[in-house]
């Protein structure tokens, strides 16, 4: 019998220490399993308000979804998330269309829902998930930007990615377009594996080895520990852009 692990959940955002305000934004629905990390663009302001927006309307039509099915099946859930973020989607557009102090505004978008031992994971952007076994490290999300898929093509090196000016460039957001276009990740979840949530404020300072060594060394430590130290660490490496991590622990139940 495959018994489910109990999550431990925590979450923490940083404006770091280049940034004046910070454009991350973070949900968490621990009865659904619901969590989401958002990290805005398209200006100070734009930024703010448009990665409220999609946090805020993802969990509100998730949960909306998932309690009128009262279906756990991972279809219903992938269903759900996709309407989510089509909903999402639809209102940054819609606020952006009304103020235009907000043109141009969007969001990168990273959600997962937990049932059991299953993760559903969903992205649009640059904003990552992780899991992390033992010390190891498995990137579940590919980024929506134009150095990843030079790279995914075999057009840049990651070296070449990581010092390229184009490394901000999206290719897909929440509020770019009419129509978005999300991944969708499965992962199992056992007791002891960790799945992280993070906007780019942290990857791009902290690489995923120090990440599977960070989440291994802290393991003994409450989930809102280890997310400080995150922020810590990438702070001490520059600090230069908002950074959010939110951290689910699977421990036995």
């Amino acid at each position: 019998m495959i018994v489910a692990p109990k999550i431990d959940a925590a979450a923490q955002t940083d404006v770091g220490l280049v940034r004046r305000n910070n454009q991350d934004s973070f949900g968490i629905d621990n009865e659904l399993g619901l969590y989401v990390v958002c990290d805005g663009m398209g200006g100070a302001a734009g930024g703010e308000v448009a990665s409220r927006i999609a946090v805020d309307t993802f969990l509100d039509v998730a949960r909306q979804e998932l309690l009128s099915l009262r279906d756990a099946n991972p279809e219903c859930t992938r269903c759900s998330m996709l309407r989510a973020a089509a909903a999402a989607n639809r209102a940054v557009l819609a606020h952006a269309a009304f103020d235009m102090k907000l043109r141009g505004m969007g969001s990168t978008l990273v959600a997962a829902r937990i049932v059991g031992d299953l993760a559903t994971v969903l992205n649009v952007g640059d904003s990552r998930a992780y899991l992390f076994h033992a010390d190891t490290a498995d990137q579940l999300t590919h980024d929506h930007s134009f150095v990843a898929e030079q790279v995914r093509r075999g057009l840049m090196t990651p070296l070449e990615a990581e010092r390229s000016v184009y490394q901000s460039v999206i290719t897909r957001a929440i509020g770019a377009d009419p129509d978005v276009a999300p991944d969708l990740f499965d992962a199992t979840l056992n007791p002891g594996d960790s799945l992280l949530l993070c906007s780019d404020g942290l990857t791009r300072h902290v690489s995923s080895a120090e990440l599977a060594t960070l989440i291994a060394d802290t393991a003994h430590l409450p989930v809102e520990l280890a997310c400080d130290r995150m922020i810590q660490l990438a702070k001490s490496r520059g600090g230069s852009d908002n950074i959010t991590c939110l951290l689910l622990r699977a421990n036995p139940a």
